[in-house]
C-alpha cells in the first residue's frame, strides 16, 4: 500500500506518467468535460470529495510550474480564491475567461470531478520538472 497522501490508483496513474507542460484539471462538480479527456470522477456527493482537499492530495505528487483558473472565481466564489492563492503560494497563477478554461480543458490529460459545488471552483495545473 502507498504510504503517500494520495491514494487514488487512477490519479496517482496519470501524474506518474505526466511530462513537462502537460495539464491535470481539478473540477467542481459541474465542469463539464469533454468526451474525449480522461474523467477521474471522484465526487460522491454535493461537497464530497471537496476541492481543496483533493488539490492539496494531488500537491503532493505532482510538480506544478503555473495554474490556471478561471478570471470570475475571484468575484464569484471570493473565499475559495483566496484559500487557493494561499495553498498555491509561490506558484504563477494566470486567469482567464471560465469560457477559454473550458475550452483548455480539452488538453489535459485529464480531468478530477471533485463533489465541489462552489462556482468556479476548477483550475488548471501545468507540470513541471524537479530538476
Amino acid at each position: 500500500m502507498k504510504k503517500t497522501k494520495l491514494l487514488n490508483q487512477p490519479l496517482s496513474a496519470v501524474i506518474a506518467g505526466m511530462g513537462h507542460k502537460d495539464t491535470l484539471v481539478i473540477g467542481d462538480a459541474g465542469l463539464p468535460i469533454p468526451p474525449y479527456v480522461e474523467r477521474i470522477d471522484l465526487a460522491v456527493s454535493a461537497g464530497l470529495p471537496p476541492f481543496m482537499e483533493v488539490l492539496e492530495a494531488v500537491l503532493s505528487e505532482l510538480q506544478v510550474e503555473e495554474a490556471i483558473i478561471a478570471e470570475e472565481l475571484q468575484t464569484r466564489s471570493p473565499d475559495l480564491y483566496r484559500r487557493l492563492m494561499e495553498r498555491l503560494g509561490d506558484i504563477p497563477v494566470r486567469a482567464v475567461p471560465h469560457e477559454t478554461f473550458k475550452e483548455e480543458t480539452g488538453n489535459a490529460r485529464a480531468v478530477v470531478r471533485t463533489g465541489e459545488f462552489t462556482p468556479y471552483a476548477n483550475v488548471i495545473l501545468v507540470a513541471g520538472v524537479v530538476f
